[in-house]
């Protein structure tokens, strides 16, 4: 399950993605979608650990994608 709760990135005094909360089940089709700078990327990033958000967090199976043990799987 990957969950967002509150996630918030800024770059500057730009919101990229505010206040997001969202949850995707297992086994479930799931889209993404939003026009150009809507924050899919931003926040996609910030599941993965690639952007810190300056607010909230992004769990995968209860944790942060990082602290996976088979992050691929």
């Amino acid at each position: 399950m990957i969950r967002c709760e509150h996630l918030t990135k800024r770059f500057g005094r730009k919101a990229a993605v505010d206040d997001l909360t969202f949850e995707v089940q297992p086994d479930r089709v799931t889209g993404f979608l939003g026009p150009n700078g809507a924050g899919k990327s931003t926040t996609i990033r910030a599941v993965l650990g690639l952007d810190t958000p300056d607010a909230g967090r992004a769990l995968i199976n209860g944790a942060p994608y990082r602290l996976a043990e088979q992050p691929l799987r």
